[in-house]
């Protein structure tokens, strides 16, 4: 009777193994589409320029200056191309079945609609996929700020066994010279069919370095081409006062952290005196933090750009609705020892805002007027293999 029951167990473990082995092979097979490309590379460098000019340009009176970003690169319109084609391409991951897009999705403003996204294998992320627009303007990146640069940002999930699951760039660089089309595109956007990791990196960067949002309705109420409606206005200057103090930490024309490359907000009483390190901030999430983020409960203060598409919101994707998101920073900041002060009030007990219901409905109406709807339908962005 024990040995039926173990020849039965081996063999259920056998088909378990076999059937594994047909799907993972079955993914490997998977029919290569060739990218849809245009006869001449869209032009990339001009949606760059509109980053440069209408983000990173602040103007006082007659003057004006350029903000400080370690992306802010020349954009090659041909290896921007190649990059499209890498971000889109399922073929970055180990089993041809994730790639960049997979978890930052064009429509939703370059990030997911889950609150952890599904990478390599059907595992999943311990984060929620942050949006990728306007990260030419970002002096730091990821969750926890621990990178500056776009260029180390691409090659860390592509080698990462939760998300796409490579287990060296070298294999990917094998993997890819063996793809028809690629070793053509490395030679328009490069002079040499050589593929290389630095290579595959850069043209990603450069994709995304130009992945412009500078047309929500915010730029044209700046532009003087439209207004706000009442709601709007009041969420407007209730976002801007020192009452709420949400554009303290969400500031300029991205919306993002004043945050300096590798600096912190240290003793500036404007930022706050404990939090900010690398554009990062306690916001009293949790008494006790499971993700400690880049210390001390401080994650990044990511850019509002787009807001109304990117839920669910917050670094574990908590909160479905911003009028969640609003609740929170209304009555529900919890104490932490770490919270930024700007939380604090006078007692220093976490500060609690009592807004109205209006209020709160003019908060999430203004947010609404940062999102840019051309950008979720742009072709120069969209899929390269779908027709």
């Amino acid at each position: 009777m024990k040995r039926i029951l173990l020849c039965s167990s081996m063999l259920a473990l056998l088909l378990f193994v076999v059937t594994s082995c047909i799907k993972f092979e079955e993914d490997l097979d998977q029919a290569v589409v060739a990218p849809n490309l245009p006869e001449e590379a869209y032009d990339y460098a001009s949606l760059a320029q509109e980053i440069d000019e209408k983000i990173l340009t602040n103007t006082f009176g007659d003057n004006s200056f350029e903000v400080f970003s370690p992306n802010k690169m020349p954009v090659n319109n041909e290896q921007a191309t190649l990059g499209r084609v890498l971000f889109y391409d399922q073929q970055l991951s180990l089993n041809n079945a994730v790639s960049c897009a997979s978890c930052h999705q064009q429509e939703k403003a370059f990030a997911d609609s889950k609150a952890a996204s599904t990478g390599f294998g059907g595992k999943v992320t311990p984060r929620n996929s942050m949006s990728l627009v306007n990260v030419r303007a970002n002096n730091n990146l990821f969750w926890d700020s621990r990178v500056s640069q776009l260029e180390h940002l691409i090659l860390e999930p592509i080698q990462n066994h939760v998300e796409m699951g490579m287990e060296s760039v070298e294999q990917l660089e094998q993997k890819l010279a063996k793809v028809d089309y690629y070793p053509v595109l490395f030679e328009k956007a490069y002079g040499s069919r050589h593929i290389t990791g630095e290579r595959i990196a850069q043209s990603v960067s450069q994709f995304l370095a130009s992945i412009a949002s500078t047309d929500a309705k915010i730029d044209r109420v700046k532009e003087g081409t439209t207004s706000f409606t009442a709601l709007e206005q009041l969420g407007h200057d209730l976002f801007m006062s020192a009452r709420t103090k949400c554009a303290s930490c969400h500031a300029g024309a991205n919306f993002s952290a004043p945050d300096f490359p590798g600096g912190e907000y240290g003793d500036n009483s404007f930022f706050g005196s404990n939090g900010g390190a690398k554009g990062t901030a306690n916001i009293g999430l949790n008494v006790i933090y499971e993700d400690n983020g880049r210390s001390d409960g401080k994650f990044k203060i990511p850019s509002l750009r787009n807001i109304g598409l990117t839920a669910p919101y917050m670094h574990d994707g908590r909160f479905q609705t911003l009028q969640e998101v609003v609740d929170h920073y209304d009555r529900n900041i919890q104490p932490h020892e770490d919270l930024d002060d700007k939380f604090l009030d006078s007692r220093g007990e976490p500060l609690r805002l009592n807004l109205s219901d209006l209020e709160k409905q003019a908060l999430v109406a203004f947010l609404h007027t940062l999102t840019d709807e051309n950008l979720t339908s742009d072709v120069r962005y969209s899929n390269p293999f779908k027709n």
